[in-house]
């Protein structure tokens, strides 16, 4: 069973190629410069922020944290270097489950180890310390690559959810649902564990 007094902090997580820990107004100039010229931004489908909005967006993140509705992360690179963030959302300690997601990286570390390494630690700490009986991930229909991804991970597609939510261009979005249970998680670990030693 979870933990309730967990869910009000956000742990630090550290792996061998990336560290996550909590996001604060201090890293504004570091994911700044992760974002750098804002391509990351120009893919309508997606919400992550431009350069200039880093700081909104930083704040946003903040606000819904201490509303009890999620708990974000900057993510830090082998040699320590902010290279993006990432947080838990939809916290539902009563369940207990909650949703992984509004997560983008530095185009370097994309298609990397950092990625599975997050997840691996993300999803440790959901199901073996806040005691998770399930864990959610969403995504537009359009981001292909995200549903990839997911699917990667050994998520299962729970279904779409039709004019679900805006992108941020304004559009309706069909959400692709995904989930991993309780069940699956020794599974799903030990996967992502030999994603993990590919890399090297």
């Amino acid at each position: 069973m979870a933990s309730a007094g967990h869910w009000g902090q956000v742990p630090i997580l550290k792996g061998r190629h990336v560290t996550l820990e909590p996001l604060q107004l201090a890293h504004v100039p570091a994911l700044q410069r992760a974002l750098g010229d804002g391509e990351l931004s120009r893919c309508w489908y997606t919400n992550v922020p431009t350069p200039e909005h880093a700081g909104h967006y930083v704040v946003a993140a903040l606000e819904a944290q201490a509303q009890g509705r999620v708990l974000a992360f900057v993510v830090r690179d082998a040699n320590g270097e902010v290279v993006g963030s990432t947080r838990y959302y939809a916290l539902e300690a009563d369940v207990p489950r909650l949703n992984i997601g509004y997560t983008w990286y530095s185009p370097r570390v994309q298609r990397s180890g950092l990625n599975t390494e997050a997840k691996l630690l993300l999803l440790h700490h959901a199901f073996e310390t806040l005691g998770c009986i399930s864990v959610g991930f969403e995504t537009s229909w359009f981001n292909h690559a995200s549903r990839t991804a997911i699917a990667r991970l050994g998520a299962k597609q729970d279904g779409v959810l039709r004019s679900h939510k805006r992108h941020a261009d304004g559009s309706r979005r069909d959400t692709v649902v995904f989930s991993i249970i309780d069940t699956e998680w020794p599974a799903v670990k030990a996967h992502l564990q030999f994603l993990l030693d590919s890399h090297k």
